[in-house]
C-alpha cells in the first residue's frame, strides 16, 4: 500500500540568510538557552575571572570566596562602564571609571564620596547576575532567569558523559582551535549533526575512527545523542593508549543550540563550541583536553589530524551550502528520513530544523 504522507522538507533559505531572522534568534533563542562561558579550571581560585561575549552582551564569570562560580553582566551599576576584560584575578571588582567597588558576590562594597549622598544605600546595589551552571567542569550561562536546569534540557547527558569520561575532573584545556566559517551557524550545526555525508566527505573519520554503518543519532530531550561502534582498534588513525581511562567507543552529545562533547576511544575528550557572528558567519572553537592540562602528544596529534581532515573538509561543505542558499534556483528538497534511522538518515536534521523553526516562528 502506498504511503501518501508528504515528506518533510528542509527549511526555507530565509532561515539561514535573512539578517532579520538572525536578530530574532539573538533576542530570543540565543538569550534563552544554555551557552558555554569558560572552563572551570580557568576559575580555580577566589577572584579568578573570565570575560566573554554572548551575542551583543559582555559578561564575566568569577569565583567567589565561598567557592561558587557566578556570572554577571559586565557593566557597572553607576554609569555603565564595563568592569573587566580578558581574564585575570582580583580581590574585589573595581570599576575603572569612578572606582565603584564590588564584592565577588556582586554586592556593592564602596563608592567614593557616596556617604555625602542622602539616601544612598550601598546594600541595595548589586551587579546583575546571570543563571550559571557548572556541567562536568564546563561553565554554562543562560540569560533567562527562569530557564530550567541543564539536566532537564539534556536528560541523562551528565551521567552518560561521566561514564565515558570518569576522570573529567582532572581534565583541563590543552588547546583551542579557532575555526571561522563563512556560513550561518545553523548550517554548521546541521552539518555536524548528521553523518549522511561522512563516507563521501570524511574518509579519515569514516575509516579510521567510526564504523559508518553503525552510526546513529537520536534526540534525548534537547540533546542529539551520537553513538557508533569504532573501527578495529588496531587500525585506528591515532594511538588510543593515551593514558586516559580505557574506552573503545566513540560517542557525542550535542547540546542545543551551540555546544557538543565528543569522546573518542581512549577517553579522548574534545568539544565544539559555536559562536554566531551574523547571518553569514560563525566561529567554531574546537577544544582539546588533557589530564592536568599538561602537554600530551596523542591529544596534540589528534587535534592536528582533525583540523587537517574533518574540519577542513567541513569548512568547504558548509561554505558551499551557504552560497547555495542564496541562489534563486534553490527549492528546499525533502529530507531523507529513514524510519530505521541510521547513518543514511536525516532524522536528526528533522528534529533540529523543528527547533530552529520554533525559535523563529514561535
Amino acid at each position: 500500500m502506498k504511503d501518501d504522507a508528504a515528506p518533510v522538507r528542509s527549511l526555507d533559505a530565509r532561515y539561514y540568510i535573512d539578517p532579520e531572522v538572525f536578530e530574532v534568534e539573538k533576542a530570543g533563542l540565543l538569550a534563552r538557552t544554555w551557552q558555554f562561558a569558560c572552563h572551570a579550571s580557568q576559575l580555580e581560585n577566589p577572584g579568578d575571572y573570565v570575560a566573554f561575549q554572548l551575542n551583543d552582551e559582555s559578561l564575566f564569570s568569577i569565583k567567589g570566596r565561598d567557592g561558587e562560580i557566578r556570572t554577571f553582566y559586565n557593566v557597572c551599576q553607576h554609569r555603565a562602564h564595563q568592569l573587566v576584560s580578558g581574564e585575570g584575578s582580583t580581590r574585589v571588582v573595581v570599576c575603572p571609571y569612578h572606582a565603584w567597588t564590588y564584592e565577588l558576590t556582586g554586592k556593592l562594597r564602596a563608592a567614593p564620596n557616596s556617604k555625602s549622598v542622602p539616601g544612598f544605600e550601598a546594600s541595595e546595589i548589586c551587579l546583575t547576575e546571570v543563571r550559571t551552571e557548572v556541567f562536568l567542569g564546563f561553565v554554562f550561562v543562560n540569560l533567562d532567569p527562569e530557564a530550567a536546569p541543564m539536566d532537564q534540557w539534556f536528560p541523562d547527558a551528565r551521567a552518560e558523559l561521566q561514564a565515558f569520561v570518569p576522570n573529567w575532573a582532572d581534565l583541563k584545556p590543552l588547546e583551542w582551535v579557532e575555526i571561522p566559517e563563512n556560513c550561518n551557524w545553523k548550517v554548521s550545526v546541521e552539518n555536524y549533526s548528521e553523518c549522511y555525508h561522512c563516507t563521501l566527505n570524511h574518509p579519515t573519520f569514516a575509516t579510521g575512527v567510526i564504523q559508518p554503518e553503525t552510526y546513529d543519532i537520536q534526540p534525548q530531550g534537547q540533546c542529539l545523542r551520537h553513538t557508533t561502534k569504532c573501527s578495529d582498534l588496531s587500525q585506528m588513525s591515532y594511538d588510543i593508549d593515551s593514558g586516559f581511562a580505557n574506552n573503545d567507543r566513540y560517542s557525542s552529545w550535542f547540546l542545543w543550540p551551540m555546544f557538543s562533547f565528543q569522546v573518542y576511544p581512549g577517553n579522548l575528550l574534545n568539544t565544539y563550541h559555536w559562536r554566531a557572528v551574523d547571518a553569514d558567519h560563525v566561529v567554531v572553537w574546537r577544544g582539546w583536553y588533557s589530564v592536568g592540562g599538561v602537554d600530551d602528544e596523542t591529544v596534540r596529534r589528534m587535534a592536528q589530524q582533525d583540523r587537517a581532515t574533518t574540519v577542513e573538509e567541513d569548512i568547504h561543505l558548509v561554505e558551499s551550502v551557504q552560497r547555495g542558499l542564496k541562489s534563486r534556483g534553490y527549492v528546499p528538497g525533502p529530507l531523507v528520513v529513514d524510519p530505521r534511522c541510521g547513518v543514511n538518515s536525516e532524522h536528526s536534521i528533522m528534529h533540529l530544523q523543528r527547533w530552529m523553526r520554533e525559535a523563529v516562528d514561535g
